[in-house]
């Protein structure tokens, strides 16, 4: 019987390739014609219970190793943004009661699974892969610049069995994006080394108040530079003809740049993350820039310290309730957070776990 190829998908060819079989030999191997081997590779045929059993056995496989039902998108799911290119990998995540498709991307835990393949930009008719995707409601969307995500990603699968997406953002990019419904979480480091409230200064000017923060660490940002330099101060790296590396406007990093070299001498290169920066000087494209020192240690580049920075999750309070929020909160004072977070270098995690109210 003929159905749609989009409700069910197939691994036959994929197998039989495997083996360097011909149509011809599995169609011997497990008693069907060679034109009813190739109808269902193409998937023009949906096998009988018989005909999915016979190639089973030919494979040594299980039915389902074979043949898997694909699964709709919740009817009516938008897309967070547009995605870049079709077919398009992404993921499903509930924010505040709407789910939405996120385009795949780069981000700091490397390749996250993906929940499905949209083949076009219509995402009523995306469908899922096959396997079980997770669920959008115990995926937790974060906006970041933390190189050190991956500890708290690791704890919050561990201890509360949530998926956290951490979208690699600026901090103003990211408090974007809070605002606009499209994350629970917004890393922000906006604050300097100046008053502790400096963060929420920044959030209260661009989303008002109806927020809190959620200390992550207070880390160390600074100058990294070429492992061929010899720069004894921030002061001898400020005078030296140096090519500057820079992070995009809106970045605390940028913010850090900005008052070091002033307006007027604006980095001619730009990078994603703090990664990005150095690895931009130690491919040589740039002689120095601004990143955490985690950063730039594991890159092996010099580093000349220049503040220390408090860096916090911002989430509305009308998200505090949600059991993602409360399995962040948890996981961040969990003690063994705490202190992999501590023994990171240039990281200080004394007031990790604190809260405080944007008002």
């Amino acid at each position: 019987m003929a159905k749609p190829r989009s409700e069910l998908e197939n691994r036959v060819r994929e197998q039989r390739a495997r083996r360097g079989w011909s149509q011809d030999d599995l169609a011997r191997r497990a008693g069907l014609s060679r034109a009813g081997v190739s109808a269902l590779e193409t998937g023009r045929l949906v096998p009988s219970t018989s005909a999915a059993l016979s190639l089973a056995q030919a494979f040594g496989l299980r039915v389902e190793d074979l043949f898997s039902l694909l699964r709709r998108t919740p009817e009516g799911a938008p897309w967070a943004w547009p995605p870049p290119t079709t077919p398009c990998r992404y993921w499903q995540a509930e924010v505040n009661g709407q789910t939405r498709l996120y385009p795949a991307e780069a981000t700091s835990l490397g390749v996250v699974p993906h929940d499905g393949v949209a083949q076009s930009v219509d995402a009523a008719n995306a469908a899922l892969g096959a396997g079980e995707p997770i669920d959008p409601s115990v995926t937790l969307v974060m906006a970041c610049c933390d190189p050190a995500v991956g500890l708290l990603a690791a704890s919050l699968a561990q201890s509360a069995g949530v998926r956290l997406l951490a979208l690699s953002r600026s901090s103003r990019t990211a408090l974007e994006l809070l605002g606009q419904g499209l994350a629970h979480v917004a890393g922000v480091h906006l604050g300097g080394s100046h008053d502790g409230d400096d963060n929420a200064a920044a959030v209260r000017a661009a989303l008002g108040p109806g927020f809190s923060l959620l200390r992550a660490a207070t880390w160390e940002e600074g100058v990294a530079y070429g492992p061929a330099r010899h720069l004894g101060s921030v002061g001898e790296a400020l005078s030296s003809s140096l090519r500057w590396v820079g992070r995009e406007t809106g970045s605390g990093a940028r913010q850090c740049l900005d008052e070091l070299l002033g307006d007027h001498r604006p980095p001619r290169r730009l990078a994603n993350d703090h990664r990005g920066v150095a690895a931009a000087i130690r491919g040589g494209w740039a002689d120095a820039g601004v990143c955490l020192r985690l950063a730039g240690e594991e890159a092996g580049l010099g580093f000349l310290p220049v503040r220390q920075e408090p860096y916090d999750l911002c989430f509305p309070e009308t998200l505090r309730a949600d059991p993602r929020i409360q399995a962040l909160i948890m996981a961040v004072r969990s003690a063994p957070y705490r202190r992999l977070l501590g023994e990171l270098p240039g990281y200080d995690s004394r007031e990790t776990g604190e809260i405080r109210r944007v008002l």
